[in-house]
């Protein structure tokens, strides 16, 4: 923004817009008496998600029991600003209902059924004032979102930006029947100005205007009073639609908002008056916004009003239990709004205005005729489009085309299909055509997104392939030279064994002189078996002996004890063995003559208690005498043969 434009806004110039239009207003001053507060006892229907962005996490379950200013929702993302309760109640469900939309499409909602006691949470309001994210947080935690237009959240707006030339108060209320603002302007004028001195604070402007519509003397009057030096009360000419965003910045300051850009862009933003006294109630007082100030009007309201309805009051609470014949329920205004299709729909952040009437009134349902290109749509068109065109792109499903001709830039205000006179339903083309780009960019991100995770996929599994690859040959060169050092180990070893071989072979013992293993193994063998059958000879004859004498059979018993032993230390005595098996072939030819010398006195003690034990006796131990001499004359001639090899 150059010097010579902020001077002429601070100066009070004005500029204006192109197209535009002047509807029927309906007598707005009718409604603007001070607001009351609904009372009922209906369920409440509330949403997550009512507002631009995304949806907070539901943080209550069927049961709960809640205060009112309870959050049942949260989210870190200044995208997903919380809802709360508006009373005290319990959940009684948590399910799909209808949204506040022109579709009515389905969402999940919570069912709060309130208990009659209204008890609310402990306020906290803001006490660390100068810190600025932190009173950002605050307003974003009373789930505070723009309360004039699509509901954009207020977080987001203050924290994107801190070069902000100019801040906006937007009180131009320019649709037909709708006085929710100018009633805040004038019966909580002081409030406001409080909210517009924390957004400042946050925002830290060179200059704050509060546009207001000429038509609006009670609310000028009003914001005037109190505004002082902190801001500037700017009144606008009245023209449909001077409250859009972008329409109410070319106004005040003669610039255009870029197309697909932000307002921020340019160094502006915008706030609506209702959002500057929420942000007065969540930062003095610590109160989160569950409540906001709706117009009731149209021919089947009685008496228009303006009233305080808190957000997820079901539309039912709000008409009359007798409406007119063919009746048509209208949220918002009757420019921008639309019949709803259950009066089950619950009031929104953004709702500003419930319209009660009949097709008298809004007019019977008509049939569309044939375009007979007037141009007149593209005359009023305050965004500068052309609907025409854009039209016939949507019929004909060339997205692309309306997209290139700034179909995202339609505010949807219903000035072209107001003026249109075949009656040609503009605007729903346009939200249509909006939701079918919505749904293939997205499809096209997912793709994208699909695209760059295979080729993340892909490049992982080829690094882990080259990875593998280079694991497997360095395991092969380590195994390789790890043989190769074996081999040379055992060449090493291989050649000192011929060495030590060598130096043995000098060494060895003369013909008299040799000490075979085969020979010790096996005059160990035969001693073994000896004492073995000594010890078995020793059981069989210890009965017959102490059924003679008990005395002789324990001696008896104690000396073949002996003999064993003595047998036993003869076999443990290798070195004599190993050095002449000879004395191994004396001390087993020894120990067979005491075990057969005991025998023999067994055989005689049994013999004298019974003759045919005895014989028997006596036979066994003859063949258990030869036996042994055949096992010591195999042993002899195994060493002779071994000898006579050495």
């Amino acid at each position: 923004m150059t010097l010579q434009t902020f001077n002429q806004i601070q100066n009070g110039k004005l500029w204006s817009f192109h197209g535009g239009i002047h509807p029927e207003t309906h007598k707005k001053s009718i409604s603007t008496g001070k607001p009351l507060k609904l009372q009922h006892q209906l369920p409440y229907i509330l949403h997550p998600h009512q507002h631009i962005g995304e949806g907070g996490t539901i943080i209550v379950k069927v049961g709960d029991h809640v205060l009112g200013g309870q959050a049942l929702t949260q989210s870190a993302l200044f995208s997903a600003p919380p809802i709360h309760a508006p009373t005290s109640g319990t959940i009684e469900a948590i399910e799909m209902r209808p949204t506040a939309h022109p579709s009515a499409r389905p969402e999940l909602a919570i069912i709060l059924q309130p208990d009659g006691e209204n008890h609310q949470i402990p306020l906290q309001p803001v006490t660390e004032c100068n810190d600025r994210m932190q009173l950002i947080n605050a307003i974003h935690q009373a789930g505070i979102s723009g309360m004039g237009g699509a509901g954009f959240p207020t977080a987001i707006k203050l924290a994107s930006r801190t070069n902000i030339e100019l801040l906006i108060i937007n009180g131009a209320e320019c649709e037909p029947y709708i006085t929710a603002d100018d009633t805040l302007m004038q019966h909580y004028a002081e409030q406001i100005r409080k909210g517009i001195l924390w957004l400042q604070k946050i925002l830290s402007p060179r200059l704050t205007l509060l546009a207001v519509e000429d038509d609006k003397p009670a609310a000028i009057r009003a914001m005037q009073s109190i505004a002082g030096a902190e801001f500037q009360v700017r009144p606008i000419p009245a023209k449909y639609p001077s409250g859009g965003e972008k329409q109410l910045i070319q106004i005040l300051t003669g610039q255009q908002v870029p197309a697909g850009g932000l307002p921020a862009d340019i160094g502006i933003i915008v706030q609506n008056v209702g959002t500057a006294y929420a942000v007065h109630r969540a930062v003095d007082i610590g109160e989160p916004l569950t409540q906001r100030i709706v117009t009731i009007a149209g021919h089947g309201i009685k008496k228009p009003r303006n009233i305080w309805v808190d957000i997820g009051t079901p539309v039912s609470a709000l008409v009359p239990e007798k409406l007119p014949k063919h009746p048509r329920i209208i949220m918002g205004g009757a420019m921008m709004g639309y019949t709803l299709p259950s009066e089950q729909i619950p009031v929104t952040k953004t709702c500003n205005c419930i319209l009660v009437g009949n097709e008298k009134e809004f007019g019977a349902k008509q049939y569309s005729l044939p375009c007979i290109r007037c141009g007149e749509c593209a005359d009023v068109c305050p965004a500068d489009l052309l609907p025409q065109q854009l039209f016939w792109f949507i019929q004909g499903d060339e997205l692309e085309k309306a997209e290139n001709y700034h179909l995202k830039d339609c505010i949807e205000c219903g000035a072209c299909a107001y003026v249109c006179p075949s009656k040609i339903p503009l605007v729903q083309f346009y939200r249509q055509g909006k939701a079918k780009l919505r749904e293939q960019h997205q499809l096209t991100i997912d793709a994208e997104r699909a695209r760059q995770r295979t080729e993340r996929r892909e490049q992982r599994l080829e690094r882990e392939k080259q990875e593998r690859e280079l694991r497997h040959k360095q395991a092969a060169k380590s195994r390789s030279q790890e043989i190769q050092g074996t081999e040379k180990a055992d060449t090493i070893a291989a050649a000192m064994a011929r060495v030590k071989a060598r130096q043995t072979g000098q060494n060895q013992p003369t013909s008299t002189e040799y000490t075979p293993a085969k020979t010790t193994r096996k005059a160990g063998v035969a001693a073994a078996v000896a004492r073995a059958k000594a010890k078995k000879a020793q059981q069989q004859n210890t009965p017959a002996e102490a059924d003679t004498d008990p005395r002789k059979a324990a001696v008896a018993a104690a000396v073949a004890r002996a003999k064993a032993k003595k047998a036993q230390q003869q076999q443990d005595a290798p070195a004599e063995a190993d050095s002449d098996p000879r004395k191994a072939a004396v001390a087993a030819a020894v120990a067979r003559a005491k075990a057969k010398k005991a025998q023999q006195q067994n055989t005689s003690s049994e013999a004298d208690s019974d003759p045919r034990k005895a014989a028997v006796a006596v036979a066994v131990a003859r063949a258990k005498a030869k036996k042994a001499q055949n096992k010591q004359q195999n042993v002899s001639s195994d060493h002779n043969e071994e000898s006579s090899d050495s």
